[in-house]
């Protein structure tokens, strides 16, 4: 069974008395451990689709399965329970909270779920480690370059050991050696973690990364590449 299954996905916003259709109909399903790259022009439908699939929205018709559950019709407080399992988040912007250590923005989401603090310590310093960033567990984000704070949004999003990490223009706020090594750690992820990764990028050179690229057009997916190799 694929890790997500979206079936006639079609959203529609409403403004006054005017429907603006964000998705229409789109069928596709990702299989686990996929690195799929989500690509288009501004008001192509992407963020709509991600924003469904990380289950922040609902659509207005269809059907999407995650790991086996339905979380079409879940109501908000089941959804942010999905989500605090299933999925990490990663942002263009980082979304550290100032003035908090690295160690503290990563332990956040285990606190929400519940996790012993012993067993937090232990599983931070893990992922630090896997990030390359040990040695930086309690400088605070204004301490860190914008590549070591998209390196400790990764770590935040693995700890929970999430299957799906979702990556909204993730080096977008980077330059370009940085942007490939925080992709070369995506990579990394995919391949020796097995996580699947599916990350919004508007730039060619990040999207080849990824092993299929997926593209929308107005509302609709026009194409979805399988790369060779």
């Amino acid at each position: 069974m694929s890790l997500i299954q979206i079936k006639d996905i079609k959203k529609v916003y409403k403004i006054g008395d005017i429907s603006l259709n964000a998705l229409n109909n789109v069928t596709l399903s990702i299989d686990n451990g996929e690195f799929v790259s989500i690509m288009g022009p501004s008001g192509s439908g992407k963020s709509t689709f991600m924003n469904i699939i990380g289950c922040l929205d609902k659509p207005t018709e269809g059907k999407y399965i995650l790991d086996g559950v339905d979380v079409t019709d879940l109501k908000p407080d089941d959804l942010a329970a999905i989500r605090n399992r299933k999925i990490g988040f990663i942002f263009q912007g980082f979304n550290l909270i100032p003035r908090t250590s690295a160690y503290e923005n990563i332990e956040l989401p285990m606190i929400y779920k519940g996790v012993p603090a012993k067993e937090r310590k232990e599983k931070i310093f893990e992922v630090l480690k896997a990030v390359g960033l040990e040695n930086r567990a309690f400088h605070t984000p204004n301490q860190l370059s914008g590549g070591q704070q998209q390196r400790v949004a990764i770590a935040r999003a693995i700890v929970n050991d999430a299957p799906v990490i979702m990556a909204d223009e993730p080096t977008g706020n980077l330059d370009t050696k940085t942007s490939y090594e925080i992709m070369e750690l995506f990579t990394k992820l995919n391949q020796e973690s097995k996580k699947t990764i599916i990350l919004v990028t508007h730039e060619p050179d990040i999207a080849e990364y990824s092993k299929r690229i997926i593209r929308f057009k107005d509302g609709n997916l026009v194409s979805d590449e399988v790369k060779n190799g």
